[in-house]
């Protein structure tokens, strides 16, 4: 009997530890430390006026690039981006033998990351970060042993500190007024921008040396180039007539339809997540459907973040390479004085469209990620009362995204397809780096 007695009290003693494990891995899912830090940073892109599209942009790749990194250097099926990304060298080496928790790895990495790249906020929004540190680093370390949490935040601190050193040496680090220099020569001729805002500081163009920035996949700014736009004329029959008759008459014609599209792809700054926040949310919203580890998750975000900011960089330089003027400058001049866009006219050259180029790489990075024919909801406006729309695929949702820039009365036809193909090209480059062993 005793012998049965001893068996039974060992047995219980192997379930109770069964049953409560030791605490040697965090309970809040390194996934939802990246969503957690991305939904709140989307906000901050949209209160923030400081964030135009490019800045944005900038920031989300450093963001997803941090995020990426912290991972990869503790999990053998991940592919480090160093000597990948221009002039990214490797992150620090963990500590040979010593044990890491990646939940409190990736909120240490992320939470100085967000500081740094989207601290340029209000007070509120200096709050919110306050508060999304002190509430997910007491989550993650919750029941760890002190040294386990300790060692595990300085190491993803060290990482996004690498990841920071590296961006400072780009070229858009720094942005003064706003990204409006004070002093800029218009060039002259009619077929040049000028400013079509009322706007003092926008008398200049916005960041017109942002595609001399070091970009990230792509080996130069021009790294995906455009041929020439349609060359200026006022000649009626002329290949440039007939592309702003065209946005004359579809501005003057739109169906409710065509202005639901101009609408929901608008994504004004300080209205929005802004154009690039408006794919991160789509990608987001995939991956939180899925219910993707949190590999998936780093992996997307610095594909897409990267992609997005090359993006900005090509279009920027194709941008003032050409410096091609704005429908309603050539419209009011040569076809209708009282003609208006439905749309703000952004206070920078027309050619091509940003919408079309940033949309045509993501939308590449995310059909090599999901598949050909994926079909999904848009909800990025949900909370501004905007119906969703539902596509078949990322290349429907980025043609809808580039024709909405004409029914909005801001971008000529061949900015937009142009602009799609330049898009695919730089996708494409993103899609070629190696990030699963």
């Amino acid at each position: 009997m005793k012998a049965v007695g001893n068996r039974l009290l060992a047995l219980c003693f192997i379930l109770m530890a069964l049953a409560v494990p030791p605490a040697q891995a965090s309970s809040v899912g390194a996934d939802k430390v990246i969503r957690d830090w991305y939904r709140l940073v989307i906000e901050l892109v949209r209160h923030t006026p400081t964030y135009s599209p490019p800045v944005a942009s900038r920031a989300f790749a450093y963001l997803g690039v941090a995020s990426h990194e912290s991972l990869a250097s503790g999990d053998p099926t991940l592919m480090t981006l160093s000597g990948q990304l221009n002039g990214l060298t490797p992150v620090p080496r963990r500590e040979a033998g010593a044990s890491y928790d990646e939940a409190v790895v990736l909120q240490a990495a992320l939470s100085s990351a967000a500081r740094e790249l989207f601290g340029n906020t209000g007070p509120t929004g200096q709050r919110a970060l306050k508060r999304m540190t002190e509430k997910l680093s007491a989550e993650v370390s919750s029941g760890l042993a002190p040294d386990l949490v300790a060692r595990s935040e300085a190491y993803g601190r060290s990482v996004t500190a690498h990841i920071l050193a590296w961006s400072a040496g780009d070229g858009g680090a720094k942005v003064e007024n706003m990204g409006f220099p004070l002093e800029f020569a218009l060039n002259e001729g009619p077929s040049h921008w000028i400013p079509t805002s009322l706007i003092n500081q926008q008398q200049m163009p916005l960041l017109p040396k942002w595609g001399e920035n070091r970009p990230f996949a792509m080996e130069t700014g021009n790294g995906c180039p455009l041929p020439s736009p349609p060359a200026y004329s006022e000649d009626k029959g002329s290949d440039f007539y007939n592309e702003a008759l065209e946005v004359y008459e579809t501005v003057k014609t739109l169906t409710p339809e065509q202005r639901a599209v101009a609408r929901f792809w608008s994504d004004d700054p300080m209205l929005s997540p802004t154009p690039p926040g408006h794919w991160i949310v789509i990608g987001l919203k995939i991956l939180d459907e899925r219910k993707a580890s949190a590999a998936d998750h780093a992996d997307l975000m610095a594909r897409l973040g990267v992609t997005l900011a090359d993006a900005f960089i090509g279009c920027w330089h194709s941008k003032f390479e050409y410096d091609l003027l704005r429908p309603v400058t050539y419209i009011k001049r040569v076809i209708d004085p009282k003609w208006e866009p439905i749309l703000i006219t952004p206070p920078f050259p027309e050619y091509p469209s940003g919408h079309s180029t940033q949309s045509g790489a993501a939308a590449t990075v995310l059909t090599a990620f999901f598949g050909e024919n994926f079909a999904f909801t848009d909800n990025t406006h949900e909370k501004d009362k905007l119906p969703n729309r539902s596509f078949g695929s990322f290349w429907e949702a980025a043609e809808e995204a580039g024709v909405s820039r004409l029914y909005g009365g801001i971008h000529f036809r061949a900015a937009i397809d142009r602009g799609l193909d330049q898009g695919r090209c730089i996708g494409e480059k993103t899609v070629a780096l190696r990030t699963r062993g």
